[in-house]
């Protein structure tokens, strides 16, 4: 069999997967965040936090509530990497330096999980199970929990209530991600991924030296890992580690958990709203751009270009060779049209057009099918922007779900789509202006351009994965990429709760003979139009510096 029908076997089974796995999901999330029931350890986790799951929230007191939680969390996981050094199981390791300690806090309660250090010689068990892997739950139930506010903004009508944001965190960590992550990671170590607490061990020697590996809870960071788009990891190679992700089974299975919650919450908003067409729709315009950005990375890296790419069947290089360029290609498009920024891969070394659509899945505002609940809020923010041109273009009153699209939500909604590309354009100009951020790039002209645009897009966007090559552990870095992404994940909730709680005040209009059907297929291509014309006046002048020059040269 040919590595390119290889490449479109596992496609076709992935997809036959998540299809399977689509509609009990959806629904079963639709159940979770509508159920006025609270067990027993939802109970206990409310008694000792002090909330009260009943109370309903309007968006400022939602969003109060998303904002304190995360503040507290990043100063837990920044404190806890300073006393590093004095708590047991630390491995030996030191504390974290407070410039590291502050972006490494931030991006895990970001949902980014950008690393700029080496994890197998940096973090403990207690760090990276009790600060690293809880956060990887919480920051990802925080992100479902403002999805599901919008939802329920469109749903509403005649309230400002967006539902208790306490019960939505609760309930999404213990009824969705904690059970689906446990069958993760038993599914994981059956394939390989190693699961202990054991210290530091020598392997044999390696180039003359003594090699040592240090185990740890890998396959359950790794499930939790994917399956809440978070990205990071036990060691520095990521998800191109063999103790993470050991063969091409284990390999696709990733990609099937990374993938799976953002898809499914289509689903979920179609069920809510009391509409399976609508999103069906939105699942429509994130599964058109995922597979069309599949095929053409598969394209672009099977190319052949030269004797060298002949003889290794397409641009292997900072590939490894159990996952060939299918199976990298299929995880580099899933981990950057998502939040999820896990590499099993390099993408410095792909081609220059296949490093350029990793930067645009990622500035696309990663919504196809994006973050676990970012990907659909940032979608139906772009489904708002669609129906308003729409509107524009028959002069008519735009209304999606019922709801009128007036100033007050245009305005938002155009606020959240320019917040992260001013970070990430504007740190990247600063970066390329000061003589010292420049140092840490391995490569100069228009790769190392595409090495700081890089970081900036990963860290804005909140997806954590580095296009390898930037040396980004520097006081430079580490504090403005650590900006970059607490702005990148806040700022923009800010406007998508204002919106939920003005749509949910409105009264629902009546649908006359002038609607736009946003159920159809031509309302989810414009939807795909809107996101690519969009996306393209805002970064085609940085893309054509970086990886466009890069790639019309080769």
């Amino acid at each position: 069999m040919s590595p390119q029908a290889a490449g479109l076997l596992q496609l076709t089974a992935l997809m036959a997967a998540l299809a399977l796995a689509y509609r009990p999901l959806g629904d079963h999330m639709a159940k979770v965040y509508s159920s006025e029931k609270h067990y027993a350890p939802e109970k206990w986790i409310y008694k000792a936090i002090g909330a009260d799951p009943t109370a309903e929230m309007r968006w400022p007191a939602y969003l109060r509530g998303v904002l304190a939680f995360s503040a507290v969390s990043v100063l837990f996981l920044y404190l806890l990497q300073r006393i590093q050094g004095s708590l047991p199981g630390s491995l030996g390791f030191s504390s974290i330096d407070p410039d590291q300690a502050f972006n490494t806090a931030a991006s895990f309660v970001a949902n980014t999980n950008w690393q700029s250090y080496y994890g197998e010689q940096a973090m403990g068990h207690v760090v990276q199970t009790g600060g690293l892997a809880v956060q990887n739950f919480l920051s990802a139930a925080v992100g479902m929990a403002v999805a599901v506010a919008l939802v329920r903004g469109f749903a509403r009508s005649r309230t400002g209530e967006l539902g208790n944001f306490w019960a939505d965190l609760v309930r999404g960590t213990v009824r969705v991600l904690l059970p689906i992550s446990v069958i993760g990671a038993l599914v994981l170590v059956a394939c390989g991924a190693i699961q202990n607490f054991s210290g530091i061990h020598q392997v044999g020697q390696f180039m003359g030296g003594t090699q040592e590996w240090n185990g740890g809870a890998v396959a359950s960071q790794e499930a939790i890992k994917e399956l809440g788009t978070n990205g990071g990891g036990y060691f520095n190679a990521n998800s191109a580690h063999p103790f993470e992700n050991p063969n091409p089974l284990s390999n696709l299975f990733e990609i099937f958990l990374i993938l799976l919650i953002p898809f499914a919450l289509t689903r979920t908003f179609g069920r809510m709203v009391g509409s399976l067409r609508q999103g069906y729709a939105i699942l429509g315009a994130m599964a058109v751009i995922w597979i069309g950005f599949t095929a053409l990375m598969m394209w672009t890296e099977f190319a052949h270009r030269g004797p060298a790419f002949e003889i290794a069947g397409g641009a292997m290089e900072g590939k490894e060779t159990r996952f060939g360029i299918a199976g990298s290609s299929i995880f580099a498009v899933a981990t950057t049209l998502t939040s999820t920024g896990a590499v099993n891969s390099f993408h410095s070394s792909y081609t220059g057009f296949g490093g350029g659509i990793t930067m645009l899945g990622m500035q696309l505002g990663e919504i196809a099918p994006g973050g676990v609940g970012s990907g659909l809020y940032g979608m139906l923010i772009m489904a708002v922007i669609a129906v308003f041109i729409a509107g524009l273009m028959v002069g008519r009153t735009p209304e999606y779900l019922g709801k009128k699209i007036g100033i007050r939500q245009t305005k938002l909604a155009a606020c959240y789509i320019l917040v992260t590309p001013a970070l990430v354009l504007g740190f990247t100009a600063v970066a390329m202006a000061l003589p010292t951020p420049a140092d840490s790039m391995t490569n100069s002209g228009a790769h190392g351009f595409s090495e700081i645009l890089y970081a900036y897009t990963s860290g804005a966007n909140n997806n954590g994965s580095a296009f390898a090559g930037l040396g980004a552990d520097t006081p430079w870095f580490n504090t403005t990429i650590g900006i970059a992404m607490l702005l990148g994940r806040f700022v923009p909730m800010v406007f998508v709760l204002a919106l939920a709680g003005s749509l949910a005040e409105q009264k629902p209009v009546p649908e006359t003979a002038g609607t736009l059907r946003t159920d159809k297929p031509l309302y989810a291509g414009l939807l795909v139009g809107t996101i690519l014309i969009i996306t393209g006046l805002t970064y085609f002048p940085a893309l054509a510096l970086g990886p466009l020059a890069e790639g019309l040269a080769s």
